[in-house]
């Protein structure tokens, strides 16, 4: 199964950060990623309704042949991933907000989150929370809105600006100095987050973790491809593929895409 592809799956496009990340890292490997556009976002539905989305994203990417599944997006990682795990046959490799490199680091004793409200309720965030950040104050927000404005392709607008003012108002205000994001699509508001917060408040994500544990993950199962060749990479999506195509050929313009 080495030479099976790697599956990857996200509310939408957002995903594409961690795709990022795992293609860099592993250029042999060919990956298939999976938008549920449609249904995005996925934080403000139910532990219930999460999970069969994330059943039939798991579904479609075994019937292409993958090898391991990479669920990139928080709210599905922590509301379902551990029935995936008991339910499915294929190594899982899930992604949770960075709390625990910003309360190892943090001088100030106070970091903020910006997640969905999925993510932020669930139990697997709380364990998490309680287990590497005793003793230090997280200023959690729920970033709503912010999803359907990047699936859009509306970054660079007014509404963002707004909502990403209101948002960070309260961290400031509580002096972080780490920001973690909590939601796969946020990496992508990095440079206008940037143009908000002074140049000492760290903004922490996870796609470079994520990429490093899908490759122990291969190593450890044996999967890694072990081709020379450039990996292929395919895309599907039910929303507007228009945006997921210009957001990889910007970033990636002389890699084999498929959509």
């Amino acid at each position: 199964m080495s030479n099976s592809p790697i599956g990857i799956f996200d509310s939408g496009v957002g995903g594409t950060s961690i795709w990022k990340e795992i293609h860099q890292l592993l250029p042999h490997e060919d990956t298939v990623y999976l938008a549920d556009s449609q249904n995005a976002p996925y934080g403000p539905k139910g532990k219930e309704r999460i999970t069969e989305l994330s059943i039939k994203n798991t579904e479609l990417l075994l019937k292409k042949g993958c090898k391991l599944i990479v669920v990139a997006c928080n709210t599905a990682t922590t509301n379902s991933i551990q029935y995936l795990r008991e339910n499915y046959n294929v190594p899982f490799i899930g992604i949770e907000p960075a709390i625990k490199p910003a309360a190892l680091q943090t001088k100030s004793n106070t970091i903020g989150i910006l997640a969905t409200i999925g993510t932020l309720s669930s139990e697997l965030f709380h364990k998490t929370s309680d287990l590497y950040a005793n003793g230090v104050k997280i200023i959690e927000q729920v970033g709503e809105g912010l999803v359907p404005l990047i699936e859009n392709g509306q970054i660079e607008s007014p509404e963002m600006d707004k909502l990403l003012e209101k948002y960070l108002q309260p961290m400031l205000a509580a002096e972080i100095d780490y920001l973690v994001l909590g939601c796969s699509h946020y990496p992508y508001l990095i440079p206008k987050l940037k143009t908000f917060l002074p140049k000492h408040i760290q903004i922490i994500d996870s796609g470079i973790a994520v990429a490093r544990q899908t490759e122990a993950v291969l190593n450890q199962y044996e999967l890694l491809n072990t081709s020379q060749e450039l990996g292929t990479c395919t895309f599907y999506s039910n929303g507007n593929i228009d945006i997921l195509n210009d957001i990889i050929q910007y970033e990636f313009p002389a890699t084999k895409l498929k959509f």
